[in-house]
């Protein structure tokens, strides 16, 4: 652990490769703080009974808010309030847009290659062990996950000026990140006609 790491990060996946290549790590590496991986089953019931190691607490990178106690650059969460305020209104119309399939659309700098990404909110279940559940045929609550969405990115950029295509940027925004994180599309054809739709607009522009 890094010298002032107060908590043991980790992130659960399906297989150790969505795991490895989560977007929830990008800040991870960036600051090269380590983080386990785990891709068995039985980790998802293990990490919720297991609050803490050594005095530790253990810490889903993909559930709440990004928390790197003193690790944390003061300058990148004051930019996170400043660009917060400057895209509100994006980010108002963003969750308009995807109403129904997410609960809040935020910025957030955990992210330093993807456009986007699903977290799910502090005290609900995860959403590998929410999948697990279903695929077993058990009664889960109904929860939707948080979009952060990554300020800098160039599609990003590009909604703050989009009419037209808005919808459309916005649902590709959250399928590739409900994607990236081990999940599976209600409506993978939509999807697909939705992203040649937009290669198109791009390439008559």
């Amino acid at each position: 652990m890094k010298e002032g790491q107060e908590k043991i990060y980790y992130v659960t996946a399906v297989s150790f490769n969505p795991g490895k290549n989560s977007p929830h790590l990008e800040i991870f590496r960036k600051k090269g703080i380590e983080v386990l991986l785990l891709s068995n089953r039985v980790d998802e019931w293990v990490v919720g009974n297991l609050a803490e190691f050594d005095g530790k607490s253990l810490v889903s990178v993909a559930k709440g808010g990004l928390d790197l106690g003193k690790l944390e650059d003061e300058a990148e969460k004051a930019a996170v309030e400043k660009e917060t305020g400057e895209l509100k209104d994006l980010l108002e119309k963003m969750k308009g847009s995807l109403e129904g399939k997410v609960k809040e659309v935020r910025i957030t700098h955990r992210l330093t290659d993807s456009p986007a990404c699903l977290v799910a909110d502090e005290h609900d279940m995860g959403m590998n062990l929410a999948r697990m559940m279903k695929a077993a045929g058990q009664n889960i609550p109904l929860s939707k996950p948080i979009l952060e969405i990554n300020p800098s990115h160039p599609v990003v950029l590009r909604l703050k000026y989009e009419e037209a295509q808005f919808a459309d940027w916005a649902a590709v925004l959250f399928d590739q990140a409900l994607l990236a994180e081990g999940g599976t599309l209600d409506d993978p054809a939509t999807f697909v006609k939705r992203i040649n739709q937009l290669m198109l607009v791009m390439n008559s522009n």
